[in-house]
């Protein structure tokens, strides 16, 4: 039978102070999609660009301080128009964090551009979201030369990062790409949208230690959200999975109806040991 054309595939991100993260989002989309098919704005003239960064686009841009707001709807606005700018050359687009990584069910044996390449596609498409988190109890410090995954075993189900990120015609996201405005979301049965900003309580540490003390005591203190959550809670089977897809399909919050809800339910699950053949 005869296979059909791949289609043409660009990521796009932006990334400020994120050496770490930004590799590894190179190093896994430049695998998948050829880094010529990574553009990336770093936002100010003083970044530094990756050294893996090969034939990645790469644009620097001044940075100005803004109010947190001012500035989510600031770098999204750029990344709209760059997308749309893309697709005239592009049939997709993935748009998305630097800490973020949009994969396909390792069970399809498929890679991302096979899998996207042969989905219908209205307009948008979202990955299922996984708040990839640090069990303190069972799992220790992250080894950076090392797969995420390898190390990783549990995630909080978060609507938070069942984001649009997949779309085939121009559109404006919504700040942190959370969202369309004016279009639906559509979750798809294979693929997850996997967050690592918690994959590891001694990197916020450090980070939370170019802020301040005080946002070292506080996050010693009171520990990350997710990583609590992951710590604490009794972990779901896979089923969980099937679950919350249904669930952030059908039921929206009341004050953003484009975006998906599940009812305030915290569940954290174990991923499959199949996740580890992503490579992530």
């Amino acid at each position: 039978m005869k296979t059909k054309t791949t289609k043409k595939i660009a990521a796009i991100t932006m990334a400020r102070n994120d050496d770490f993260f930004l590799s590894r989002w190179i190093e896994y989309y430049g695998k998948l999609l050829g880094t010529e098919n990574l553009y990336i704005y770093l936002d100010g003239t003083d970044q530094n660009i990756p050294e893996n960064a090969n034939s990645a686009h790469i644009t620097k841009i001044p940075h100005t301080d803004m109010s947190r707001s001012a500035g989510d709807k600031y770098r999204i606005g750029k990344l709209s128009d760059l997308a749309s700018k893309l697709l005239g050359k592009y049939d997709i687009i993935i748009g998305c964090d630097s800490d973020e990584f949009l994969m396909v069910d390792p069970a399809l044996n498929q890679t991302l551009p096979e899998y996207l390449s042969n989905k219908k596609i209205n307009t948008t498409l979202s990955g299922l979201g996984l708040d990839i988190g640090q069990h303190m109890k069972y799992e220790g410090a992250l080894d950076t030369s090392k797969p995420f995954l390898s190390q990783r075993g549990f995630a909080l189900l978060s609507t938070r990062y069942t984001k649009p990120v997949v779309i085939n015609r121009p559109v404006r996201w919504g700040s942190g790409f959370h969202s369309i405005h004016g279009h639906n979301f559509h979750i798809d049965p294979n693929l997850y949208l996997l967050h690592f900003g918690a994959v590891d309580m001694d990197m916020l540490i450090a980070k939370a230690a170019n802020r301040g003390p005080d946002w070292v005591n506080h996050l010693r203190r009171r520990g990350n959200g997710t990583i609590n959550d992951i710590t604490n809670r009794t972990p779901r089977g896979e089923i969980w999975l099937k679950i919350a897809r249904i669930l952030q399909t059908i039921f929206r919050p009341i004050y953003a109806i484009d975006k998906p809800g599940m009812l305030g339910l915290k569940r954290i699950v174990k991923l499959p040991g199949r996740f580890q053949d992503s490579g992530i």
